[in-house]
This record gives structure tokens, sequence and C-alpha cells, in this order.
């Protein structure tokens, strides 16, 4: 078992132990990693059903504009993201990325419009340095703080809507990406219809107090079973999502990580505020031109699961490797084993056969597009 005794605990650790979670390191806190019915069983239920995920870990700020005026504090956090946050109506959230000077990414994270502020939930491995930053370059004009004393939970699955509704009536109208206030336990509960998992889902934020009640709470009803990081990383491997730090980290940019999707046109080129962020210039001239490689989704062609730092070659014999693979593993609900990865982008179309390198024998694999589970998100 491991020692658990140096690391944070999320306001949910007794109720883990209680509900027979393995407990491991992760991002400096205890977290369950499985529970009784196993990764498998735990996939297929938040497929099928709903899964209830602890995500206190994570890092929730908020930035608050001096002038009173959110689009002060929108324009100031374009200042450190490729993204559109100016453009973001109140009640609505997006999916941001902090870029360094080279075009790196230095996390990604949500961004919320609630209003009269902005509210951020960023990676639990990242965030002191994700405060840090943003104090460094936002202070001037907002005020930024870390929210400490809030937990964080996830919902997921099909089952979500109709669960999370019996505890705050109203969810039920929310679409995909939209933000809200409800009252839950007496204390307000912040709740985003978003998720990490490709299904249908909600992220809700409570003060810490209020997190094991809430969780008991949903847990009863018997569509809803809790999940531990072992199912939340398959689940976001099938829905072809990015973990920050094994798909993307500071030599990865946007374009090389398939993300352009995430930069919106008024921060594009000849757009209303073009650039302004950290490595315009590599992030603008790759945008226009393309990148050198790219993330793609990697199909193993025998049973053998490609894990993380697999060497990729484009022959069976001989070569140096052309690419990495940074997440692999058996997809449940493909019912096979799946990946991804990096390669040359003359490489990186649908069908272009490769070879990974396990133990020492090289695996066909072959690139796939991504999502390998399309996504059932509510959008209208």
């Amino acid at each position: 078992m491991a020692d658990l005794s140096d690391l944070k605990k999320t306001p949910l650790f007794d109720l883990h132990e209680k509900l027979g979670a393995r407990m491991v390191p992760f991002a400096g806190y205890a977290m369950p990693v499985q529970y009784p019915a196993g990764v498998l069983k735990e996939h297929l239920h938040t497929r099928e059903k709903a899964g209830l995920f602890d995500v206190s870990h994570m890092g929730q700020v908020t930035i608050r504009p001096k002038s009173g005026d959110v689009r002060d504090a929108a324009l100031a956090l374009e200042a450190l993201v490729p993204v559109d946050v100016a453009g973001l109506k109140a009640g609505r959230q997006r999916y941001g990325l902090f870029t360094n000077e080279d075009g790196g990414l230095l996390d990604d994270l949500m961004i919320t419009n609630r209003g009269d502020h902005l509210f951020l939930v960023v990676n639990a491995a990242c965030k002191e340095a994700d405060f840090a930053h943003l104090s460094t370059h936002l202070s001037e004009t907002c005020e930024v703080t870390p929210l400490e004393d809030r937990a964080l939970l996830a919902l997921q699955g099909p089952g979500a809507e109709a669960a999370l509704e019996k505890v705050a009536p109203g969810v039920v109208a929310m679409r995909f990406m939209d933000v809200a206030s409800f009252d839950i336990l007496g204390a307000e509960a912040i709740v985003s219809r978003s998720g990490y998992t490709g299904e249908d889902g909600f992220e809700i934020s409570v003060p810490a107090g209020k997190a094991a009640a809430l969780a008991e709470m949903l847990l009863q009803d018997e569509s809803v079973q809790p999940i531990g990081l072992g199912a939340r990383d398959s689940l976001r491997l099938e829905a072809g999502l990015c973990l920050y730090g094994s798909d993307i980290d500071q030599t990865t940019t946007p374009v090389e990580a398939a993300l352009e999707w995430a930069m919106q046109k008024a921060r594009k080129k000849g757009g209303a505020r073009e650039g302004g962020f950290p490595g315009a210039s590599v992030i603008l001239e790759q945008l226009h031109n393309g990148a050198d490689r790219r993330r793609v989704g990697l199909r193993p062609q025998t049973k053998t699961p490609v894990r993380a730092g697999a060497a990729l070659y484009a022959h069976e014999e001989g070569g140096e490797p052309i690419g990495v693979v940074t997440s692999g593993g058996f997809g449940p609900s493909v019912e096979a084993p799946v990946a991804m990865g990096y390669v040359p982008a003359g490489m990186s179309g649908a069908g272009t056969p490769l070879f990974a390198e396990v133990r020492g024998k090289r695996h066909p694999v072959m690139v796939a597009t991504l999502p390998f589970v399309m996504p059932r998100y509510k959008r209208a």
C-alpha cells in the first residue's frame, strides 16, 4: 500500500476509504485510483449510467476586475491565453490554454464568465504555478483569488442529468458548456455542464464542508457509482482528450497538439484581437503553415496495449524513431487497445501504418481519427 502520510487529502478522503477505494499518490494528493468494482466496470458504468468523480485536487480561482467591468478581466486574461475570453457570454465557459514564449503549453484550463468575474479551473499539478502566473500578470488590474475552501465533484454519463436534477432542480435546462449557480445543501454550488469523459455530465463546485454530504446524496441514486482515476484516464483517452504532462506540455504547441479548435477567430491572423499572447508569433505561423508534427490517434493492430513512452517507427525493422506514444491502454468501450501520440505531419493521415516498440518488439499500429468514442454532450 502506498504511503499517503505526506500527501494532501481532499474533503472526500474519508468517504473514499469508507467506499473501499485503493488510494494512490497523484499530483501531491491521496486520490482513489479504483474502487472494489475495478477500472473496467467503473469505465463501462460511466458510459452506460453515471459515474461520480472526486476532482477536488484541481485548482479553482476567481479573477475579479478592479474596474467592476468583467470585460477588463477578460482582456487582461487574453494576454496569457490564445482564446477569445472577451467574447465569452455570461453563464458560459470555454476551454483555454496558458502558453509560453515558445508557443508551448504551460497548462490547459476551463474559463467561465460569471457575469461580474471570471472563474477558472486548472490542473492540480500546475495550480501553484498557474496562481503565481496569474497574480504576476493580472494583479495590477484584477484581484486573483485561489478558492482553497471549495471542493469539486464531476458527475458524468447518460444518467447524470436525472441524478443531479434530484439534488439541484433546474440543471435539466442547461446545455453543454453552460454554467449556473444552484442552492445545494444550503450553499451556493457552481455547476457547469461539461466534463472529461466524452459523456454528458456536470462539474459541481461546492464549499469543502458540503462535499461529502453531496457525494453521499448523489450515490443514493442507484444509477450513480464512485469512479477512480483509472477509469477517468481510460474514458478521456477514448474521448481523445489530452492529459497535461502526458499529451501536452511546455514542449508542445496548440497546433502540434491538434488543439486549433480551442483558438477562436478573434485571436487568429486578421481577427479583432490578433495575437497578443505568449508565443503568438510561433502559434500563428503554425496555424497558417502547419506544424512539423501532429498529435494523432493510434489503433494497435494486435491485442497488445501500447503504453505512453513507446517509440514509433515507420518500418518493422531498422530506422530511427519517428514519433512517440503519449497515452495508451485498453479501451473498454471499443474493446481494443487505443493510444495517442505524436508523428511527423506527413505521416499523420488516418490509415497510415506505423510500428510501436513494446518490450523490444515492434507491433503494427494504424493512425486513427480521434475520438475513438464519439461525444454525447447535450448541445441543444
